[in-house]
């Protein structure tokens, strides 16, 4: 592993891609710690109002808790372009069409993402400021008039998208996806705090806890970490392979000389977590918004969709869950495409042994991928849960730990992605000084 990291170092083109990133990524922190002007810190101390916000505290790398001017993260474009790759499938015809476009069709539908994410970024910007207001009427701002919520929305919105433009330097001139690598930095980045915090606490005799038994709490709590981060491995790397045979070829191939079609465990990824960590935070937050505005009052039913959805219950968990498993399934049929990879076999000159091309072969890979799906929704739900039910389990852990299963899923993911692709370019630079290419 260190002489792969070594070699890294060694190529020229490759060395000169990581510093540049290292650059980037080291404007990206510094812009994290530069408040928004106009706010009061302290106000994101709520903790009920930082429990809506945890999704976003994650994507923006704890920039949230500090308001600053890259509070919001990637967040909204994220979000806008999962909205686009949906409404792509089939649901707007000019959209589909473009998605079919080749490399035209996907300038112009990310020109789309764009555009929706300054939306979405306006509108969230100016939800989220009026969400950070404490329950007796007093705002995060200095200046609590319309221009000066208009005020912190803009600059929020500013960050974001300043963000995306460095996110695109990395990408042209860097290693990596530009917007991946932004986000693993900034989960990252508040790794180390939380562990230091975690042995403070528990080390401090939090619940009347001595220090020996805190040090061996904290010690159970950073195996759960190893085992979330090889679970995490697992489900990235584990696939299921089908045989596949050329037509062409009279002789049946087995062992090593078989070529395989490799379908992921997981192809969801962490959407299906962030799709149900959406709806299950909406409903809240509008209801928080509009109860600490004094627009409705707090009374039965706002409490009853509290325990429903504020993911501190055990019937809001098991919705949770619900929600995670039902959008695993939805968005691996987004991401493959039985029919598309039938016809594209067939097109290749090749069939899976024993199953007869077109029809056959799509149910016989739409059966495969649903049952592998299974255990990717078992994992990923595993993971998902575990920062809300490791409290339940483990007592002597104070409710101000928390253990990041969703943002151990980007981590893992996006440093596996982006070793990948740096090999990748090393055996690309091999074949050519191999075969005497210059460039």
């Amino acid at each position: 592993m260190f002489s792969t990291f070594a070699g890294f170092f060694k190529n020229k083109e490759i060395r000169k891609k990581i510093l540049f990133t290292i650059a980037i990524l080291f404007v990206y922190r510094m812009g994290a710690q530069i408040p928004v002007p106009n706010v009061s810190l302290d106000i994101t101390q709520v903790s009920e109002t930082k429990s809506i916000l945890d999704m976003m505290n994650l994507l923006g790398g704890g920039a949230i808790d500090k308001l600053s001017v890259f509070a919001l993260g990637v967040g909204p474009y994220i979000t806008a372009s999962i909205i686009i790759q949906l409404l792509s499938m089939d649901v707007i015809p000019h959209l589909t069409e473009l998605s079919k476009s080749g490399q035209t069709g996907k300038k112009k539908l990310d020109k789309y993402t764009r555009y929706l994410a300054v939306v979405l970024c306006f509108v969230q910007a100016y939800t989220t400021t009026l969400v950070l207001t404490r329950q007796d009427g007093t705002s995060i701002l200095e200046n609590s008039s319309t221009a000066g919520f208009l005020y912190v929305a803009i600059v929020f919105t500013a960050g974001t998208m300043f963000l995306l433009w460095l996110a695109d330097r990395i990408s042209m001139h860097g290693i990596g996806n530009g917007v991946s690598i932004i986000i693993f930095a900034g989960i990252v980045s508040d790794m180390p705090y939380q562990f230091i915090n975690a042995f403070r606490t528990l080390t401090a005799g939090a619940n009347g806890s001595s220090f020996f038994s805190g040090v061996l709490t904290f010690v159970g709590f950073v195996l759960v970490y190893l085992i979330i981060i090889v679970l995490v491995i697992f489900m990235q790397t584990a696939v299921r392979k089908i045989p596949i045979q050329y037509t062409s070829s009279t002789v049946q191939k087995s062992g090593k000389d078989m070529t395989y079609l490799p379908l992921k465990i997981n192809s969801a990824s962490v959407i299906p977590v962030i799709f149900a960590s959406s709806i299950m935070i909406a409903p809240v937050t509008i209801v928080s918004l509009l109860v600490n505005n004094n627009i409705i009052k707090a009374s039965g039913w706002t409490e009853t969709m509290q325990n429903l959805l504020g993911m501190q219950s055990a019937t809001s968990l098991v919705i949770y869950a619900i929600l995670i498993v039902l959008f695993t399934f939805f968005y691996t049929k987004l991401q493959v495409d039985p029919e598309k990879i039938a016809d594209n076999l067939s097109k290749n000159g090749t069939y899976i042994p024993g199953i007869r091309p077109g029809k056959e072969t799509k149910n016989y890979i739409n059966t495969v991928l649903s049952r592998i799906t299974v255990l990717g929704a078992i994992g990923l739900l595993f993971i998902a849960l575990l920062p809300n039910v490791a409290p339940l389990i483990m007592k002597s852990l104070p409710s101000s730990i928390r253990m990041g299963g969703t943002g151990l899923i980007i981590v893992v993911g996006v440093a596996m992605e982006t070793v990948a692709q740096l090999k990748g370019q090393m055996t690309a630079k091999s074949y050519r000084g191999f075969m005497g290419v210059k460039r």
